[in-house]
């Protein structure tokens, strides 16, 4: 029977203990936080659904005042989508955008399309410069700061039956004759109201008064209960990236689409996304990268000659033609030598003003340069290379035998 030959572990390969103990923690991270993310989405699973929304009834949602709406008769809508929304406008209808800057500009040019004469009222939520400019030409948005008490100083019904209010966020400029002009700030509306035809557009500054943390302040209740409730049908429009109609950009208008990059049709959730991805992948490769430091002298599975690494590096130098690079090997070698037996420091030892003439006046004659030979030029041929290794030989027995 012949035995089994086991192949030794080299000091390049891994056990897989090693591997384990380099990855567990790593796995474990992972698991952590696959366990969070599980545990965080289970928690905030049920009644909240997010920020504005008539489903929540969290501190930022807005049940309270859908509730409010509900029993006053008026029916509420949830659409997440541009479609659904624009298609149940009409004169008995109140269509609230929650966030008018998440729309795309075609979807905004849509939005107003839809709602100019649509007969009923379009309530926009603190619309800034990203979308209050086309939703309604004419209109400037400037931030006004944190969210205060504000007096209604307008001839608008629902807001003198409201009183005062706490809003912010947003303060208009119009160059368009506005019906009423409320809540100013330093001079500025923060609500206007604006007549299309038989229906109307306001803009409210601030969302914060639909939230159910703030709707029992002040007036804010009165105000969004007769702001949403003039119509017996309230769409509540919550943009999102289920829009078929932010990815695509289709204009239902022509019939064409609209020239878009590849980065433009991958949602900006997505974007996100791969960012933050990569941010801990680069994060990762830090923690678990070595540290630099000085070179570890590590003993090498097998011993190696220095015949043959001589040898093999000599082979390397043929390869490539390298002639210049051997003749400056032997140089070296020899003058570090002869430096040791004529007394010259190995400082020095490659210095010709130190060492030439301390081999010369121990040789006392030399035939030959022993400049050229020591710091000359490179061999011509191999032929050269050789004559080259052979009088450095010579030169050195000669060196020892004085």
């Amino acid at each position: 029977m012949t035995e089994a030959t086991v192949v030794p572990t080299t000091s390049t390969s891994a056990s897989p203990r090693q591997v384990w103990s380099r990855v567990r923690g790593l796995l474990l991270a992972l698991l952590v936080l696959v366990g969070a993310g599980i545990a965080l989405a289970t928690v905030r699973s049920g009644d909240q659904h997010g920020r504005l929304d008539p489903r929540s009834a969290d501190r930022n949602g807005s049940r309270a005042v859908a509730e409010l709406l509900k029993e006053r008769g008026v029916s509420v809508r949830v659409v997440t989508t541009l479609d659904a929304a624009t298609a149940q406008v009409g004169p008995d209808t109140t269509l609230l955008v929650t966030s008018p800057d998440l729309l795309t500009a075609h979807q905004q040019d849509r939005l107003r399309a839809s709602t100019s004469y649509s007969a009923g009222r379009t309530v926009l939520l603190a619309p800034g410069p990203p979308s209050v400019g086309t939703l309604l030409p004419g209109v400037r948005a400037d931030p006004v700061g944190p969210t205060s008490i504000r007096a209604p100083r307008c001839t608008l019904p629902a807001a003198r039956s409201a009183g005062s209010i706490e809003t912010g966020g947003y303060r208009y400029a119009s160059t368009v004759s506005a019906s009423a002009a409320c809540f100013p700030s330093d001079g500025l509306p923060t609500l206007l109201q604006f007549e299309q035809g038989a229906g109307d557009t306001v803009l409210l500054g601030s969302s914060d008064l639909l939230q159910n943390a703030q709707l029992g302040n002040q007036g804010n209740a009165s105000l969004a209960l007769q702001l949403l409730g003039s119509r017996p049908h309230l769409v509540w429009y919550l943009p999102s990236l289920a829009d078929s109609g932010a990815v695509t950009g289709n204009d239902e208008t022509d019939g064409s689409q609209a020239d878009r990059s590849f980065t433009d049709l991958i949602p900006k959730g997505w974007l996100w996304g791969t960012l933050q991805l990569a941010c801990a992948a680069v994060l990762a490769a830090i923690w678990r990268a070595r540290r630099l430091g000085p070179l570890v002298t590590e003993r090498l599975p097998v011993a190696v000659r220095a015949s043959e690494s001589a040898e093999g590096r000599a082979r390397l130098y043929r390869k490539a033609n390298a002639r210049d690079r051997a003749a400056d090997s032997l140089r070296s070698a020899s003058r570090l030598r002869l430096a040791s037996l004529v007394g010259v420091s190995s400082r020095d030892a490659h210095s010709a003003v130190a060492l030439v003439p301390a081999v010369s006046a121990r040789l006392g004659d030399f035939n030959g340069d022993l400049h050229a030979l020591l710091f000359g030029s490179a061999p011509s041929d191999d032929d050269a290379l050789v004559q080259l290794a052979d009088l450095l030989d010579t030169l050195e027995r000669e060196v020892r035998t004085s």
